[in-house]
């Protein structure tokens, strides 16, 4: 497939609480596209090995797909089996990638051998949303299932606690706090942001530290600033809020965020948010939205001093997809600065069926065919339509 180049326009605009000066990147491109399967399947999610050297795409075909994150090449398959229900959410540690069901269970397979070596199950009837790795030695497993936290020993497979009254629904996001690997975060469609202590014994009366009431059903949440003090929090509705996890104090609230995206741009109006990311190094979040026809833009998030705003974006991904984007990965280069990617910007996966590889302006394998600044340009009107759910 032909690149197809996007320009990325640097914001001027620094004001921000979270976000610090403009990305340095000037351009990003289409390398490819890769088509997952002939059916009708589409991506769930994309999760990377640590070192960069294997990405996991996880399918409605119940299987997940390796990849070579830098060359795209195919290099084996998981596959769960059609009873198992639907992939929720996949992890890699090491060789072994993890990966939670709708059947109730957490399965680990050695990517070396593409075998199933563990399979937990968090009980009858329910099901498994998400999981986090954390504790004081890495080795507390914990899952979000139906109105529960459930909680093992990943040494020996045993049941440790389970969660019963913070949540009254399902539990969408767990992640256990980075630097401070006790602290656990859960996020559920009853519209509150638990923080527990998991040391000692865990459970409710006693461990329990924060509740956030954000209002509305919690798509997705994470961590971010020097500290991993403040936490994003994506909706179902398709709004974003920000909060300090210390105080639990709410610093910004975009109840507006997709006509903010929207009017920021020239494209069609944004449909909904896939994810944020941040950057350590200058201290920027983005919101990335995207549009029923396949098309993303990364979108700072702007505020200070009771100031609020999504400005321009500062890349814009588009020619790819054809459909709704469902995950996007970030290259390291985009986090961390480290340059080990070979000037790829990032993957994307969707409900076509496709990943595509983008690439930065750093590579020398980009065929500058076009460049339009109009994607970016805040326009002087726009028609409002309404919004189809996602």
């Amino acid at each position: 497939m032909e690149a197809t180049d996007m320009e990325v326009e640097a914001n001027q605009d620094n004001s921000s609480g979270a976000t610090g000066s403009g990305s340095s990147l000037k351009r990003v491109s289409l390398k490819n596209s890769i088509q997952t399967n002939f059916g009708d399947d589409y991506v769930f999610e994309i999760a990377p090995k640590e070192d960069w050297t294997s990405m996991a795409v996880s399918l409605s075909s119940y299987t997940v797909k390796l990849y070579s994150p830098v060359t795209g090449q195919f290099v084996g398959e998981c596959f769960s089996g059609r009873d198992s229900g639907s992939i929720n959410h996949i992890l890699f540690s090491g060789n072994l990638l993890h990966s939670c069901l709708s059947d109730g269970t957490i399965r680990a397979w050695d990517t070396r051998s593409y075998q199933q070596v563990s399979c937990l199950k968090a009980g009858p009837s329910q099901k498994v949303f998400s999981f986090s790795f954390g504790g004081s030695s890495d080795n507390l497993l914990a899952a979000g299932c139906k109105s529960q936290i459930v909680f093992w020993d990943w040494r020996n497979k045993k049941q440790v606690a389970c969660l019963e009254e913070c949540h009254m629904d399902d539990v969408t996001q767990v992640h256990f706090v980075p630097e401070q690997q006790n602290k656990l975060v859960s996020a559920s469609v009853d519209g509150l942001v638990c923080t527990f202590d998991t040391s000692g014994e865990i459970n409710d009366d006693d461990h329990l530290e924060s509740v956030i009431n954000v209002g509305t059903s919690i798509g997705k949440v994470g961590l971010f600033g020097g500290k991993y003090e403040k936490l994003w929090c994506l909706t179902h509705i398709e709004t974003l809020s920000i909060w300090d996890l210390n105080d639990s104090r709410l610093e910004a609230n975009f109840e507006d965020a997709r006509p903010l995206a929207s009017n920021s741009w020239t494209l069609d109006h944004v449909d909904y948010f896939v994810d944020c990311h941040y950057s350590a190094m200058d201290d920027h979040l983005w919101v990335i939205g995207g549009t029923d026809g396949g098309s993303l833009g990364y979108f700072p998030v702007s505020y200070h001093g009771g100031m609020r705003s999504i400005l321009s974006p500062e890349a814009v991904l588009h020619g790819g997809h054809t459909s709704v984007v469902r995950s996007v990965l970030a290259s390291p280069t985009m986090k961390t600065g480290m340059n080990q990617t070979h000037g790829i910007f990032g993957w994307t996966g969707g409900e076509d069926g496709r990943l595509c590889c983008w690439l930065s302006d750093e590579s020398s394998d980009i065929n500058h065919s076009w460049i339009s600044t109009s994607l970016v340009e805040r326009p002087k009107s726009r028609k409002k339509s309404r919004h189809r759910p996602y």
